[in-house]
């Protein structure tokens, strides 16, 4: 279908001779001779406005306002026998996308038409881009109807609503934390604003902040230009700061001061910047134990730690398996085009009965694998049989006919446990079954401590 010009001029030849060249290029047009004509035709099905700066009964510079507080998205382009600099200015100050003087040169006229009607179509598109991503990060989208989950996503959806400007997440590997952080996002008054995320422990200290702060030219050897670093470009919207327990601590020292005052200096500036952003930052180690342990800094741990999500493990919301086994599985069964009719209850009660470690990550990971090599309308428990080779039930483990050395199978589980939790000994405790103390008199036992 055509695009839509409104032309809008109190000459009768100059609205002929616009829609005659127009229409050579495809488009449709639609003409009014004065402003009431102009307010009556101008709606949801205009893409563009050609507007005449005087018209016999309404300012071009009103009309402007008007139309953008009816569809802010539509770009105006004034048209005026005034070649002043002042009604230039004026035009542009009120909204127009660019300014025409009379008589009109039809190419030139053209060619703005396309760039603007080109704005218009990339406007929509973003529009729509930012629609769907709050539709995908509602949170019905966070599948989950345990006791735990519920109370997660009830405390996300305040946050969501709240002016909070921090907010901490805290989860094993693999809960959904950067999906909770855009749910908080999208779902917030901030929905329209930037979201940008950045993981902490993915860049060495130095690059680190100038990602996070930005940079003047000059600053150091490779820094050719300025460039804004993430809270600049999130103005208005959501940095999301990932593995925020990796941060070194002369970062942690300037992340509290722009928490603190909202301002910060680019590397090698010496201008506060000013941004309104909400800060989310994750980590999946326990900061409390880091503060003790002198790795993270007390008063950044109070700074961030004023709204807090915990988002439980899978093996603490084992009723929740079943749905997400149904949702990843019809889901993957669309993107790879294949009929399925779910999950068979035999493979159900494996999937329940596994440890999951790996949390929900690897619980997706599993059904996509699943359902790609799958050649049934049914996932069977053949097509997980890669968990039960891993030894990751909770059936018991049977004794080998020739014996084990208990010592060492204990040493290898603590070991292989602190490993997947990356020391973080609480969490690790949970993995063996075991509390604080009980896997600290383990590591002593074994000289873990390192």
């Amino acid at each position: 279908m055509p695009e839509t010009v409104l032309i809008i001029d109190d000459e009768s030849l100059i609205r002929w001779s616009v829609r005659e060249r127009l229409e050579q290029e495809g488009l449709h047009t639609i003409e009014a001779a004065d402003g009431a004509a102009a307010r009556g035709a101008f709606g949801d099905g205009v893409d563009l406005a050609l507007l005449d700066l005087n018209l016999p009964d309404a300012k071009g510079l009103q009309l402007i306002e008007e139309f953008r507080a009816v569809n802010p998205d539509v770009p105006i382009v004034m048209m005026t026998g005034d070649s002043s600099a002042e009604s230039a200015v004026a035009a542009m100050l009120a909204g127009a996308f660019h300014y025409l003087t009379k008589p009109l040169n039809l190419s030139e006229l053209v060619l703005l038409v396309k760039q603007a009607l080109e704005t218009s179509r990339l406007r929509r598109q973003v529009r729509e881009l930012k629609r769907k991503s709050a539709s995908d990060y509602g949170f019905d989208h966070i599948v989950g109807n345990s006791p735990a989950m519920q109370t997660a996503k009830t405390l996300m959806g305040k946050i969501a609503r709240s002016p909070a400007s921090t907010v901490l997440i805290t989860g094993e590997s693999g809960t959904g934390k950067d999906l909770a952080a855009k749910a908080v996002h999208y779902n917030s008054e901030r929905r329209d604003g930037p979201f940008v995320n950045i993981t902490c422990s993915a860049l060495p200290d130095a690059l680190l902040e100038s990602e996070l702060f930005g940079h003047e030219k000059g600053a150091f050897t490779d820094a050719r230009q300025q460039k804004k670093g993430l809270f600049e470009q999130a103005d208005g919207g959501t940095v999301f700061l990932d593995e925020i327990g990796e941060m070194s601590p002369i970062l942690q020292a300037k992340l509290l001061r722009f928490l603190e005052e909202k301002v910060f200096r680019r590397v090698g500036g010496n201008q506060d910047i000013k941004v309104n952003v909400r800060v989310i930052a994750a980590t999946n180690r326990d900061l409390k134990e880091e503060v003790s342990k002198g790795g993270f800094r007390e008063d950044l741990f109070y700074r961030l730690n004023v709204l807090t999500v915990e988002l439980p493990p899978l093996r603490e919301r084992v009723g929740d398996i079943p749905l997400l086994a149904e949702y990843f599985a019809q889901r993957f069964a669309g993107e790879f085009h294949k009929p399925m009719r779910g999950v068979h209850k035999d493979a159900m009660a494996l999937l329940v009965g596994y440890g999951w470690p790996g949390n929900v990550r690897e619980f997706r990971n599993a059904i996509e694998r699943a359902v790609l090599l799958c050649e049934r309308d049914q996932l069977s428990r053949d097509a997980f049989s890669g968990l039960e080779k891993s030894g990751g039930l909770s059936a018991d483990i049977e004794l080998p006919a020739e014996g084990i050395n208990l010592e060492h199978l204990e040493r290898s589980l603590v070991e292989q446990a602190l490993e997947r939790t990356k020391g973080n000994q609480t969490q690790a405790a949970k993995l063996l079954g075991l509390n604080r103390d009980q896997i600290r008199y383990r590591i002593e036992k074994f000289g873990l401590s390192r």
